[in-house]
């Protein structure tokens, strides 16, 4: 007959064997401003099937505060989060700089790049520290939102006040260039600030208009400048050692086969704003606001804010598409 001692270990050990398959559970948090009704929380269901195919177990968190969603993935209550690459950059610098003033100049661009980042020579640049980038995929063309017309120019803004992420040096920068007052703000806030007049200019992509009802800061003066500034990218990000081996180079591939369904669904997100409220650039003040923007890339690069590595990569990709343009002559940002 078995001794207790014996029972109670065998007990013992089909405990612990028990905890490790409780633990063996990933949990990804997830930041959708509309919650569990949003296009990114849908997105990250089929992520969390295609995941069982890798040897993962996952449980979605969806929450509406970006920043609680990081600095629980930094105390380790997430194994995972899905976040704005400018939230992510803290996690890795590389990817984070897909979102630098005026490096992408339209969403067609910024999935070519995506799908090059899935590659798995660029592996080694997704993995920084306890992290790694399991994915990065658009949010879309971000642009300038007026809630007044005649704000036409750069030299216009002077003055009028911006909704800046307070997280994000590279904005707060550029607002002081033009000699506007940039207004702190976040994710979860800066729309309402337009909406109710605490700001007259806010960067966005269209994905935001619906959910964040900016019309009602656009009203019957106001327009969204068709001119992207940036590319808004969404993160994927892990602590490697909590997933299977390889996770991280199969959830790059399964990002890059949704890039396609991620391009038609921006794109009708743009076309269902109004005509009515986007207002053209003119062909005269398109090459100042590519200047414009690309000194402050190469000043931003220089302070450390956004990757050397990102940033001639970007410039490759941008110079493959368009030979001609004045900057593929320029070596400013053909860093070594």
């Amino acid at each position: 007959m078995m001794k207790r001692s014996s029972i109670q270990l065998l007990i013992g050990l089909g405990l612990c064997a028990a905890t490790s398959l409780v633990q063996a559970r990933q949990v990804v948090c997830v930041f959708d401003l509309v919650g569990k009704s949003g296009d990114v929380y849908a997105l990250m269901k089929d992520y969390q099937l295609a995941a069982k195919n890798w040897g993962a177990d996952i449980e979605l968190r969806v929450a509406q505060n970006e920043a609680v969603i990081a600095e629980d993935f930094k105390a380790g209550k997430c194994d995972g989060i899905s976040v704005t690459g400018m939230r992510g950059r803290q996690f890795n610098d590389f990817t984070g700089s897909l979102d630098a003033i005026g490096a992408i100049p339209n969403l067609k661009l910024a999935v070519k790049v995506m799908q090059g980042l899935a590659n798995p020579t660029f592996s080694k640049y997704m993995v920084k520290g306890k992290y790694e980038v399991a994915g990065v995929i658009p949010v879309g063309d971000a642009y300038l939102l007026v809630n007044d017309r005649n704000i036409n120019t750069v030299a216009k803004a002077a003055g009028k006040k911006i909704a800046v992420l307070d997280y994000d040096q590279a904005q707060k920068i550029m607002v002081q260039q033009v000699g506007a007052q940039a207004v702190s703000s976040d994710v979860t806030n800066f729309g309402s600030k337009f909406n109710n007049g605490q700001v007259d200019i806010i960067g966005a992509p269209a994905a935001a208009f619906k959910p964040l009802e900016l019309h009602k800061g656009l009203g019957n003066k106001g327009a969204i400048v068709n001119y992207p500034i940036l590319q808004v990218t969404g993160n994927i990000i892990i602590r490697p050692d909590r997933f299977p081996k390889g996770y991280g180079q199969q959830s790059r591939e399964w990002v890059k086969s949704q890039l396609p369904r991620a391009f038609g669904i921006l794109g009708k997100m743009k076309a269902d704003i109004p005509t009515k409220y986007w207002m053209e650039v003119s062909a005269t003040d398109k090459p100042g606001y590519q200047k414009m923007m690309r000194d402050a890339r190469i000043n931003l690069t220089q302070q450390g804010v956004y990757d050397k590595r990102m940033m001639k990569l970007l410039w490759q990709f941008r110079c493959k598409e368009d030979a001609k343009n004045f900057e593929c002559g320029l070596q400013d940002e053909n860093y070594k």
